[in-house]
């Protein structure tokens, strides 16, 4: 049986409100228990029949444990919780790591508190947290500080802590080993959660633990803003000692609470509340209570709140724990009296009850509302490409404007509840490298770009000239190339831009370039057709004097040639193929043999059942459905995954040279693996006819310089045809490059128009644009300035786990959606006005 109450209480501006939780033992006792008859609260009662489908804390793989301190890649389960808890490496990229003082360690400090991460430099420091299920959802999230001397300074430090852009609650430790613990519950808007820690000028900040645990639904409701944890007591503990997972199932931590002049209630027999409540209270904590020593006294306690102006939220809970006998009944009744500082409470049993009062449990929380509105998301997107774009290296951690200050080389507007807005935008002196990033137009509010003393490459973008408020735009100190786009050379004589975009050898300032190039150019186009005629004409001299010095003795027939080179090759061959065949990695094909008769040569590999990439790209097979853009970043993943593993895992590494989609498998999981790798490193293809290539790999993915990075280039192509769902040359397009067909509307802000048809539905495009970015980096024409297929493979990770939450999020709107088209609850919600005074 479960029955919920609400009281409202008006004090000056303080509104205090009350839920209260009532559930029998058994079935047969529901009317032993009865709330509030007296009419402070109402004599109406309601049984909810439901029993919503959950998971345990240990099957949620939202739950994340972080160990902050802890030295990377280090993880390990904690003996009392079962819990693996890891480094914070993965989620902050600030700090530094430190040991406690071995004189406040011991055997029974709980391990995540023997290190803390500390932050030296910055005035706020953020740790990024995504849980997989997405915003709209509430999370407890804890965080825990313990200071321990650990910098020996004896100097205990005090600092602000932030949840998003809103202030969360200052941390103040009494001393060195006072433990301080910060819990909130937040429904977060965005899928990442910022955990910031904000330096006011009283010692460096450090945190020790950092947790977040998802409760499957808005169990703690508010009107507005967050929860903040107050107090959460487990009454009339018999063991004096904490409860929480695996007990809790959402692993809140429940402390023990006695009153003088009552005693303890307790039963064997376990309270299931999972049955009962949405709340999933622990049995440990529900099968013990208090009540009053007097059976006729009232249970009576108080808790200094501080500041009376504040708004809180009382959980009471309450289970039957005898078995009572007809002639006995358990009624009380709950009043709330505020005078100052003190929230004051009164249990006390009705006239008609033959038994005292209970309470099993209770917990407090503070309203915490969140006025400051986050960054403007279009800009926060924007600005979030333009790092992964760049790589930039600054400390740019949590929202882009807010708390306190904005990323460095970043000024917002910002008027204290707005959304702020990004104007100003200074990366001069960044060391970028590659284009000018077409995210840049999602910051539509930017007045002031400075992107000087680069090594900017390409030309100057049209869509720059697109955004309206731009005021001042630097491109000086580059390698830009091209002409100075008309619209923003006509802002610029109009007053309304002032344009820099000197020390660019390359770039044409203003449209009589292309005249004065028009004019050079039948000159130059003389001078070089002159010179390669008379370079013609010397080889062909020089080929007939030697051809006349040849001698029979040096002629061979072509079938003698082509045996010489097989002779000379076949050790070669066979040797690298059993190296080959010790390649073991799950998204790399196994070489499980290889063919070498006379004149045939082949390699032998496992079989894929799904057949390849461009199959399924190309719609060749049209018994395969189309790939859904989630299996296609799980493609890309895989075989980004298997490069990776060539290029650093094996030794010597392996250049594949001859990336594509054909040679992506594909098993009946869908999971891919590269295949036809090394083959081509070391054998061109030739016949009796053709001379021998250094140049290997097919048409359209071939690397213009033959780096070590192609691979990188080829792959960056293969990204491109799983966005765009078209072949890496484009025969319907008079035969132009894939790379130019993506860039013409990239550059004009249109990523709509180049995105696979067949991929319809709830697409993200959030993680679409991170994906060709990502492929944009791998395309650089200079071998230096592409990223690793390491970095590829991180970046496409993280677009992989931000469409599953998006994907997850829109399962669970598409169910809730269903669940309450087809079910019907019924709740009491009674709100009625108290007076000041106590009844």
């Amino acid at each position: 049986m479960f029955v919920e109450c609400r009281g409202t209480y008006a004090w000056s501006s303080k509104v205090c409100l009350i839920f209260l939780q009532v559930f029998a033992l058994t079935i047969s006792m529901e009317e032993s228990v009865a709330l509030a008859s007296d009419g402070v609260f109402g004599d109406s009662e309601s049984v909810i029949n439901r029993k919503p489908a959950r998971r345990k804390l240990d099957d949620i793989a939202g739950s994340i444990n972080i160990d902050c301190g802890l030295p990377e890649d280090c993880k390990y389960i904690d003996a009392e919780t079962g819990l693996q808890y890891t480094s914070d490496a993965s989620f902050i990229r600030s700090g530094i790591n430190k040991n406690i003082s071995s004189k406040f360690s011991s055997t029974t400090l709980h391990k995540s508190l023997t290190n803390v991460r500390s932050f030296p430099q910055g005035k706020r420091n953020c740790y990024t947290l995504r849980p997989p299920e997405g915003h709209g959802t509430m999370y407890l999230i804890r965080a825990s500080f313990m200071y321990g001397n650990y910098d020996e300074l004896n100097q205990v430090p005090q600092f602000d802590l932030y949840i998003g852009v809103n202030m969360w609650d200052s941390v103040k430790l009494d001393n060195a080993s006072h433990l301080v613990m910060k819990e909130i519950l937040h429904a977060p808007s965005d899928d990442d959660i910022y955990v910031c820690l904000v330096n006011i000028g009283y010692g460096e900040p450090f945190i020790s633990s950092l947790e977040v645990r998802h409760f499957h639904d808005s169990s703690y409701k508010t009107e507005s803003g967050s929860l903040a944890l107050y107090r959460r007591l487990d009454a009339g503990s018999t063991t004096n000692e904490i409860v929480r997972f695996k007990d809790d199932a959402y692993d809140r931590i429940w402390f023990p609470y006695n009153l003088p002049d009552c005693e303890s209630l307790n039963t064997t027999v376990p309270i299931d509340s999972h049955a009962e409540t949405e709340y999933k209270l622990p049995s440990k904590v529900m099968t013990t209570a208090i009540r009053p020593m007097n059976s006729s006294a009232s249970l009576d306690f108080d808790f200094d709140i501080g500041d009376s102006t504040l708004e809180f939220y009382v959980y009471m809970h309450f289970a039957e724990l005898e078995g009572l006998q007809e002639n006995q009944t358990r009624n009380f009744s709950i009043t709330l009296n505020v005078r100052g500082s003190k929230l004051k409470f009164s249990i006390y049993k009705t006239l008609n009850s033959s038994l005292p009062p209970i309470l099993n449990a209770m917990e407090i929380y503070m309203v915490k509302d969140l006025l400051q509105a986050p960054t403007c998301q279009e800009d926060v997107n924007g600005i979030s490409r333009i790092k992964s774009f760049y790589l930039v290296e600054k400390n740019w951690q949590g929202d882009p404007c807010a708390p306190v200050q904005p990323w460095d080389g970043l000024t917002c507007s910002n008027n204290g509840y707005e959304s702020p807005r990004i104007i100003s935008l200074n990366l001069s002196s960044s060391g970028l490298r590659g284009t000018i990033s077409p995210s840049l137009l999602n910051l539509t509010a930017l007045q002031f770009l400075d992107l000087s003393n680069n090594s900017l490459t390409g030309e100057l973008p049209e869509f720059l000239s697109r955004l309206s408020f731009l005021t001042a735009l630097n491109v000086t100190g580059n390698k830009l190339s091209g002409s100075v786009p008309p619209d923003l050379i006509a802002r610029s004589e109009k007053g309304s831009l002032s344009l820099s975009v000197a020390n660019n050898p390359d770039l044409c300032p203003s449209a009589q370039c292309k005249e004065n190039k028009n004019s050079v150019g039948p000159i130059v186009a003389a001078v070089v057709s002159s010179l390669v005629i008379i370079f013609l004409a010397l080889v062909i001299i020089w080929s007939l004097k030697r051809r006349k010095k040849a001698t029979k003795s040096l002629v061979r027939s072509p079938e003698e040639t082509w045996s010489l080179k097989m002779e000379n090759q076949r050790f070669r061959y066979s040797e690298i193929a059993r190296l080959l065949m010790r390649v073991h990695h799950r998204n790399v094909a196994s070489l499980v043999g290889y063919c070498h008769e006379g004149t045939n040569m082949g390699l032998i590999y496992e079989y894929m059942a799904g057949g390849n990439l461009q199959n399924y790209l190309s719609g060749a097979d049209i018994s395969t459905s189309p790939l859904s853009w989630i299996e296609r970043l799980q493609i890309a993943v895989d075989a980004a995954q298997g490069l990776e593993y060539m290029h650093c895992g094996c030794k010597p590494p392996i250049i594949h040279r001859d990336v594509k989609t054909a040679n992506i498998l594909l098993s009946e999981k869908l999971q891919a693996k590269i295949a036809d790798f090394g083959f081509s490193r070391f054998f061109s293809i030739e016949s009796e006819t053709h001379a021998t290539t250094a140049v290997v790999g097919t048409i359209g993915y071939i690397d213009p310089e033959l780096t070590e990075k192609s691979d990188v280039y080829s792959f960056g192509i293969v990204l491109l045809e799983l966005i765009t769902g078209k072949p890496a040359i484009i025969k319907d397009e008079d035969n132009i490059h894939i790379v130019q067909w993506v860039r013409s509307f990239v550059e004009r802000g249109n990523i709509g128009s180049i995105v696979d048809p067949r991929l319809q539905g709830n697409l993200n495009t959030n993680s679409v644009w991170r994906v060709l970015e990502t492929a944009m980096a791998c395309l650089p024409p200079i071998a230096i300035q592409r990223v690793t297929m390491s970095h590829v493979v991180m970046q496409l990770k993280e677009c992989l786990e931000e469409e599953k939450a998006h994907d997850q999020t829109r399962r669970m709107e598409e169910q809730a959606t269903e669940s309450s088209n087809s079910i019907d609850l019924y709740s009491l919600d009674l709100e009625l006005e108290m007076g000041p005074e106590a009844r």
